[in-house]
């Protein structure tokens, strides 16, 4: 049979069912070669950001257990709890910078020009993002709603705990502690929890304005049939006397006891970033109220900026190639700080709590549909100029 030359209308359907073919395979290329573009650096900057806070925290504690005011088998413990309590906001800034950097490096390498010349505008980009950012966003409100809380509470506990303890069981090995009483200062070389003894002790008191000093190769904890503790010198020295004076007397001693005095350390009210979010709804103050709009804001504020990162990646050749990424942290900053104000404006019955939640993640919202319709206006009279 002769041919015939095809109409346009035959070449439009052709093209069409050709490219309905197509679309499906490039977008699920697409989708797949991105989110686990954004996987991989989140989880690059989650595990610096996590390192740095890690370390920060360490050196602190550190710190305050060389100070005498922690001591060393709690370093861990509060550091774990400190870590679990970041976790949150560590999670909503990788989410922010793992799509902001795979963008702009997208941007950088021409491969939007790829993406641009293939049909893919920059709204197709928000179902990838979202397929990533979702379940990210779940589990920070998880953690901001029930693991933080939890958290810091156990934080507490703790702390109190550690300050219940008495004076030589509060003593770190190898260095000098004041009791609580500020009336005697404690050194013990080694202590055996299994076998309730210790070693190398040296202790000085002040009593009736003469100052004792006590030095023992070994002592040993004891406790009474009615509850009192007594560390018990073997075979040591006391000196007593009174500074700057020659009426220092030594004594040599088979045994000698001291009381331990106990302590209660006054628990004050727990902070309300430890209480549970069923307590601050089932007691809804103001502080309570900015506490629970402060859980909802993480996840809420996450999801606006892993969308707001799209437009923001859009890298200009002739105004420098660092200028998208100093104006994301900017609003990043911004919006950060700003729902902390609101937050504690919400706790001084200065702002509604209704107001507090919705209009500053609303007016970022705008923010956001502004930044997309200006890219894609721009975009748009590029193509036309073309």
């Amino acid at each position: 049979m002769p041919d015939y030359p095809q109409t346009n209308t035959q070449k439009s359907k052709r093209q069409e069912s050709g490219s309905s073919r197509i679309n499906p395979l490039r977008q699920g290329i697409f989708h797949r070669s991105l989110v686990r573009e954004f996987a991989t650096m989140g989880l690059l900057v989650f595990s610096i950001l996590l390192g740095i806070v890690v370390l920060s925290q360490l050196i602190r504690l550190l710190g305050e257990s060389v100070s005498g005011l922690l001591a060393v088998d709690g370093v861990l413990v509060l550091m774990g709890f400190a870590a679990l309590n970041y976790l949150p906001v560590l999670l909503s800034i990788s989410l922010f910078m793992s799509v902001l950097l795979t963008l702009t490096r997208s941007y950088r390498d021409s491969e939007m020009v790829v993406w641009f010349c293939s049909g893919i505008g920059l709204t197709r980009w928000i179902r990838p993002v979202l397929a990533y950012a979702l379940p990210v966003v779940g589990v920070i409100a998880l953690l901001s709603m029930v693991l933080s809380p939890w958290a810091m509470s156990k934080a507490e506990e703790f702390k109190h705990r550690l300050n219940s303890r008495d004076d030589v069981t509060a003593a770190t090995p190898g260095a000098f502690r004041e009791s609580r009483q500020a009336d005697r200062v404690y050194f013990i070389e080694n202590i055996s929890a299994g076998q309730n003894r210790v070693s190398n002790i040296f202790v000085q008191s002040v009593q009736n304005g003469r100052t004792g000093i006590m030095v023992a190769k070994e002592g040993l904890q004891q406790t009474e049939p009615n509850g009192d503790r007594f560390l018990v010198l073997l075979n040591g020295t006391r000196y007593e006397g009174t500074p700057g004076q020659r009426d220092f007397r030594t004594v040599e001693f088979e045994r000698y006891a001291m009381r331990i005095e106990a302590v209660e350390a006054m628990r004050s009210n727990d902070p309300v970033q430890s209480r549970s979010t069923l307590y601050l709804l089932q007691h809804p103050t103001s502080w309570n109220i900015s506490e629970l709009e402060w859980r909802l804001g993480l996840p809420i504020s996450a999801l606006v900026l892993a969308l707001l990162a799209i437009p923001l990646a859009f890298v200009n050749p002739r105004a420098g190639r660092s200028l998208n990424l100093i104006m994301a942290i900017v609003i990043y900053m911004v919006y950060n700080n700003m729902i902390s104000v609101t937050n504690t404006w919400v706790g001084q019955e200065k702002m509604g709590a209704v107001a507090g939640l919705f209009d500053l993640h609303a007016a970022m919202f705008a923010l956001l549909v502004f930044m997309f319709y200006r890219r894609m206006s721009v975009l748009s009279l590029r193509r036309l100029l073309r």
